[in-house]
């Protein structure tokens, strides 16, 4: 097998790994540990994965000047962004969750106007438009079962928050992973990042009845470490040397349908109209705004 084909097979796998998350992160909180120790439990365990793969990576030191940027990353890529994710995907439903999480690319375009001052097209601005009108019918409009979604509005609306930190987090990183190896930074910015959710989740991490959980909710969050974290992001590490980065980008779009049979094959989630209006303004969106103009 080639590596492009064997690249193809890392981004789907990543791609698999990560959709099911979804639903078997919503069976771990709140029965067996709460949103923001679960968060502590996931930076500590894929963070020390990553401290013990990188022994087998290259040997770099960081420049002193450049810790600031990563504590930077480490605060929107892994403190932010997971506190919103795992507190908004306990509030609300798999599917609406994944769906929100596909609008990275508007965010990062806005952001990319603000900050880098990108030009923004006529066409990427109507993207932006569409797109930010369907998350916005889903975060208001979404419902969920009252069980496994007591506040689905809350909910989507931290999810939107954890998109928006995550594409704060794909910028401030961009000259980073250009001189650095990922598992160099990567290491830092998790262990940083430890230090910015620990306040958070310390007193739940120490609430949590670990004589009462069964093996498979040990099972449901070591897949959560090893799959969901650290295997997902090794796989895209690979996907990304061997395939161009809009092809892996793709993938991001397949999750929500990828989510939605996983949350429905389970029995966490159930599509309606909402939902699926919603999506289709935000893949229209997407498309639009990651659309490459035609040169003259």
């Amino acid at each position: 097998m080639s590596k492009r084909s064997l690249a193809f097979c890392a981004a789907s796998l990543a791609a698999v790994f990560y959709a099911a998350n979804y639903s078997i992160a919503k069976d771990v909180m709140p029965h067996f540990v709460q949103p923001f120790g679960f968060i502590v439990l996931r930076v500590l365990g894929a963070g020390s994965l990553f401290w013990l793969v990188s022994f087998w990576g290259p040997k770099e030191k960081i420049e002193k000047k450049d810790y600031l940027r990563i504590f930077g990353a480490a605060i929107f890529g892994v403190g932010i962004n997971m506190l919103c994710f795992f507190e908004g995907l306990n509030l609300t439903t798999p599917i609406s969750a994944s769906v929100i999480m596909t609008t990275v690319p508007i965010c990062v375009l806005i952001l990319s106007t603000i900050f880098l001052k990108e030009k923004l097209r006529t066409l990427k601005i109507i993207g932006i438009l569409i797109g930010l009108s369907g998350a916005l019918l889903i975060i208001v409009y979404g419902k969920g079962n009252s069980t496994t979604a007591p506040n689905p509005l809350l909910g989507n609306l931290l999810v939107f928050v954890n998109a928006a930190s995550y594409a704060i987090y794909i910028i401030l990183i961009k000259t980073i992973t250009q001189k650095y190896h990922p598992l160099t930074f990567i290491k830092w910015m998790y262990t940083l990042g430890l230090l910015f959710v620990l306040p958070f989740g310390y007193n739940q991490l120490t609430e949590m009845q670990v004589h009462t959980i069964p093996i498979s909710g040990y099972l449901k969050i070591g897949y959560v470490l090893v799959f969901a974290t650290f295997g997902t992001y090794i796989l895209n590490i690979f996907a990304i040397k061997e395939l161009k980065p809009t092809t892996v980008a793709v993938f991001i779009y397949v999750q929500p349908l990828l989510t939605s049979m996983f949350a429905i094959g389970f029995g966490k989630d159930t599509l309606d109209f909402i939902k699926i209006g919603g999506a289709i303004l935000i893949f229209t969106g997407v498309y639009l705004v990651t659309k490459i103009p035609k040169k003259p």
